[in-house]
């Protein structure tokens, strides 16, 4: 082996050399968590670049803290390009809840059609409670890869429709296609009103505008959407 690379020449190595990095830390094992001058760890790198064995070897074979942070106070979670990485990180200990300097959350910040809105989908399934195999499959439903990490429509969620927030626990929803002639009574009117209001609001994607979607979620999913009181036995389609 030759002489120990530095940190930067490790970081180098990354991209497409992922084997190569893990054969000199186990000659160097005191590279393994060091950092650049913008606090970039090979965690960080690895995690950019897909090398799930890499991110795996960091943090088993040699210790490196899953939470490092960087300059940004981002752990390697922010650069999780996959689905796939970034539930491989959540199962290595990597905190859904860490935020930045800038006080978000990697859900958050990745919650931009120039980052990665269906990470950021399947983060916010997973915050809701759901594992993370249940939230990667939620996310692959609605459009997104989990394989592949792929932007929907490069946008964020579909034809720029954000996903949805998760639901409430014990409610599942199973979407499906009808004929005309099976979609019963219209839409409530008054349902349809506060979705458009809801939606039309600029605090929407806030933490309260979405918490307000949730409980309307569930309103309608019990049967309490309406007027008419009939509670859960009333069955409702909402356009």
């Amino acid at each position: 082996m030759s002489q120990p690379h530095t940190i930067d020449r490790l970081l180098n190595l990354v991209p497409d050399s992922p084997d190569t990095v893990i054969a000199h830390l186990r000659e160097h094992p005191q590279l393994a968590g060091q950092q650049d001058s913008h606090g970039y760890s090979l965690l960080h790198a690895a995690t950019s670049y897909g090398h799930v064995q890499l991110v795996h070897a960091l943090i088993k074979d040699f210790n490196v803290p899953a939470n490092i942070c960087d300059e940004d106070d981002e752990t390697a979670l922010f650069n999780a390009e996959t689905v796939e990485m970034a539930k491989e990180l959540l199962v290595l200990g990597v905190s859904i809840e860490a935020k930045n300097n800038e006080g978000q959350t990697a859900a958050e910040k990745l919650d931009d059609e120039d980052e990665q809105p269906v990470i950021a989908a399947f983060l916010r399934q997973a915050a809701g409670g759901a594992s993370v195999e249940e939230a990667a499959s939620v996310v692959a439903q609605t459009g997104g890869a989990s394989d592949s990490g792929a932007a929907l429509n490069g946008t964020n969620g579909v034809d720029g429709v954000h996903a949805p927030p998760p639901l409430p626990g014990n409610v599942k929803v199973n979407v499906g296609t009808m004929d005309a002639g099976e979609a019963g009574e219209e839409p409530d009117p008054e349902i349809r009103r506060r979705i458009e209001e809801l939606a039309a609001r600029p605090d929407f994607q806030t933490e309260q505008g979405q918490a307000e979607l949730r409980q309307l979620v569930t309103e309608i999913i019990s049967g309490f959407g309406g007027q008419d009181g009939q509670g859960s036995a009333t069955r409702r389609r909402v356009e």
